[in-house]
């Protein structure tokens, strides 16, 4: 029996890559799991795929409209009684010079990045206090140090790493853990979309200049997504109780010199 038998998951971005890999974590260990994410379609398909491995749900969502949360938390909470996990990896990527960045650029990556994650913490409170839960915010790298044109996404994800130390020390009295992981570049279609969309029609050459910042050299590479869901089920695990506030960077050492 996994050690969480009978527990709620609830993964939003769950149809992306690291939202997949983390529900199969999850899923190993006997949780229930609830999907969320904006495409019914991507939704479906990640559900049927992770079903094999037990009791996985989705409920559409757009994690900018504060409705669409509470009814997240509100479905979840009347469908399995409790919620005891919340990972938010939803996220979008936006990148190029300040002076060139649009209202649009702004609203869309804050209002998912920074204002779902606030929302989904905000509306899950009282249900994750009946269970003495957690949740685990997904931050990135450019959420604690800066990276030059990426200054949009490194405010959203900087607001989700004071979040969490934030909220970490708010809701300790109520028995509510809030930590998050700060992942370099990940192995994902999430990547693959930023290659393509800012590569300027060179794919592999976008790629080669992001691993060069790694302190590993040639033989760095990008991280697997199943390696950051390992970090996720840890900080979520009651084995690590005591931990909260926390941000854990995993990237190979990139902002250790911050």
């Amino acid at each position: 029996m996994g050690e969480m038998k009978g527990k709620v998951v609830i993964i939003t971005g769950g149809s992306g890559g690291v939202g997949i890999a983390t529900a199969k974590k999850f899923l190993e260990n006997d949780a229930i799991v609830y999907l969320s994410d904006i495409s019914e379609k991507n939704l479906k398909a990640a559900t049927e795929e992770l079903s094999k491995m037990g009791t996985v749900k989705y409920v559409v969502t757009d994690v900018s409209k504060v409705s669409d949360i509470e009814n997240l938390i509100d479905t979840v909470a009347k469908d399995a009684g409790r919620i005891d996990v919340v990972v938010n990896s939803a996220g979008v990527w936006v990148e190029g010079n300040t002076d060139e960045m649009t209202e649009e650029m702004w609203d869309r990556t804050v209002d998912v990045n920074l204002k779902g994650t606030f929302f989904m913490c905000s509306r899950a409170i009282p249900e994750l206090e009946k269970t003495k839960g957690c949740i685990v915010n997904v931050s990135s790298d450019a959420g604690v140090g800066g990276n030059p044109g990426d200054a949009i996404y490194n405010a959203s994800k900087g607001g989700v790493t004071l979040l969490t130390k934030s909220l970490g020390l708010e809701l300790a009295p109520r028995q509510i853990r809030v930590n998050a992981v700060a992942p370099a570049d990940i192995e994902t279609p999430m990547l693959a979309g930023q290659a393509r969309d800012y590569g300027g029609g060179d794919e592999d050459g976008y790629y080669k200049d992001l691993l060069k910042k790694y302190p590993a050299g040639k033989h760095a590479r990008f991280i697997k997504p199943e390696e950051v869901a390992e970090c996720v089920y840890f900080l979520a695990s009651p084995k690590v109780e005591p931990i909260t506030s926390h941000t854990l960077s995993i990237d190979w050492g990139l902002t250790a010199g911050y």
